[in-house]
């Protein structure tokens, strides 16, 4: 054998032995998902969530439910950058304002995935964490000013669902349009005349509802929202639990579960990529909030009233820092490949796409062509280009940029994205339940083919 050909053997044999090393640290690391790290409920309660989840009941002028916006059939949310809430008419790509009754605007978010948000680890939800577990919270839940919880509530998912039914754009609707929307533009939200007690009056007098929650909290307790919220959160945590992907496999000790690709992929993402920086963990998310210069696209929250209607601070609108500006929370990448546009507003459409904004954000965000992420018409059939900031706050959030990632080749880049899709649980694709064909109330279940 020639010098050379031993000199290729031992080179060969290291490599071989670095990554095993590597994939052997990581298996070591990342203990697999189990049973334990999920709550428990009972059939009937995630039953009754499951019903409550897509009756159009629980919104202002009962035309829309909160699987409009995070249905399984699209990956726990709804496939478009911003979506048309209230005022809206079908679902996922499909769904647009309607002549008669137009959304006044979109909401100012991305709609994000709900996939393992149940698991006991995930203790902050939504982009900017207004929901989180608070010893110092009403309850141990900090939730939003003005929203703070009445009672005690079984999960976090269950305190999360009592906010999208308060929002104008997305369930409530417009003042004048209804009880619960006037309520709230009088800043009713607790008590007997609140947005809350109203819709929860909505639900109590629905007969087939009132028995299911009998068996639940007894038949001569009144009705409260919360326990709307635990049935909620109960559904959400059973329905959108994803952890039997092949990555799963491959940490419950399938060494053969991953392609060669794919675990490439996982060696660059926890390693070399330096990917789980951020997106740490056996869910891919450290739970923190960075700034890494997703392009504000849409209406945004308005926090910079003096300068712009487009703008939004993210996290230090909750936490009034200067720091937290433009942070948005780590998601997890569990089923990642299912719930695009990514980005807290949607701005790409594809895992290439904010993979490539990842690797070089400053440039990607200036770069950037609102007419690849075009949003469903607010007034009919179609779509719209999405409006940008000023020129000033595309600057400020540049500023902000704190993400520094290594370059990658393409094959490496393609590798990355082959792990990326080994997250993905085939069974949890359509939800483990999937919608009903109708709910109590008897109004109309959205369908995919709407």
């Amino acid at each position: 054998m020639s010098p050379v050909t031993q000199m290729m053997i031992k080179w060969v044999t290291v490599g071989i032995m670095s990554l095993q090393a590597t994939l052997s640290l990581a298996a070591e690391t990342l203990k697999p998902v189990t049973h334990s790290d999920f709550p428990t409920f009972s059939e009937e309660l995630v039953m009754l969530g499951r019903d409550l989840f897509h009756d159009p009941i629980l919104s202002g002028n009962r035309n829309i439910s909160c699987a409009s916006c995070h249905h399984a059939w699209l990956g726990s949310a709804d496939a478009v950058a911003l979506s048309v809430g209230e005022g809206g008419a079908g679902l996922g790509t499909r769904r647009h304002g309607t002549p008669a009754s137009p959304a006044e605007k979109h909401v100012p978010r991305n709609a994000p995935a709900i996939f393992n948000l149940g698991a006991s680890e995930f203790t902050t939800l939504f982009h900017d964490g207004r929901v989180m577990v608070d010893d110092t919270a009403p309850y141990g839940i900090s939730m939003p000013k003005g929203f703070e919880l009445e009672r005690e509530v079984t999960n976090l998912l269950a305190a999360q669902a009592l906010l999208p039914v308060t929002s104008f754009e997305e369930m409530a609707g417009q003042h004048g349009e209804n009880d619960v929307a006037d309520a709230l533009s009088k800043g009713k939200v607790h008590g007997p005349e609140g947005a809350w007690a109203i819709l929860t009056a909505r639900v109590e007098g629905i007969p087939a509802y009132r028995a299911q929650f009998d068996t639940q909290i007894g038949a001569d307790k009144p009705l409260h929202i919360t326990d709307i919220g635990n049935a909620i959160g109960a559904f959400l945590a059973f329905e959108f639990r994803a952890d039997n992907s092949p990555f799963d496999a491959y940490l419950r000790g399938d060494t053969q579960a991953l392609t060669p690709a794919q675990t490439r992929g996982m060696e660059l993402f926890y390693g070399k990529a330096e990917c789980s920086t951020c997106h740490a963990g056996r869910f891919q998310t450290d739970h923190d909030f960075h700034a890494i210069g997703i392009p504000q696209i849409g209406p945004g929250k308005g926090h910079d009233s003096s300068s712009t209607a487009f703008a939004d601070h993210g996290r230090a609108a909750i936490t009034g820092k200067p720091e937290d500006k433009y942070c948005f929370r780590t998601p997890s990448l569990r089923n990642v490949a299912l719930t695009g546009p990514y980005g807290h507003s949607g701005a790409y459409a594809t895992l290439e796409e904010v993979l490539g904004h990842h690797l070089d954000p400053h440039a990607s965000l200036i770069g950037f062509d609102p007419a690849k992420a075009p949003l469903p018409a607010l007034g009919g059939y179609g779509q719209v280009t999405p409006q940008l900031p000023e020129h000033a706050e595309i600057e400020r959030i540049f500023a902000a940029i704190t993400l520094d990632l290594p370059p990658l080749t393409e094959g490496e880049q393609a590798d990355i994205i082959a792990f990326l899709h080994s997250l993905t649980d085939s069974s949890s694709v359509n939800g483990r339940l999937g919608a009903p064909l109708g709910v109590p109330s008897k109004l109309r279940v959205d369908t995919i083919a709407d």
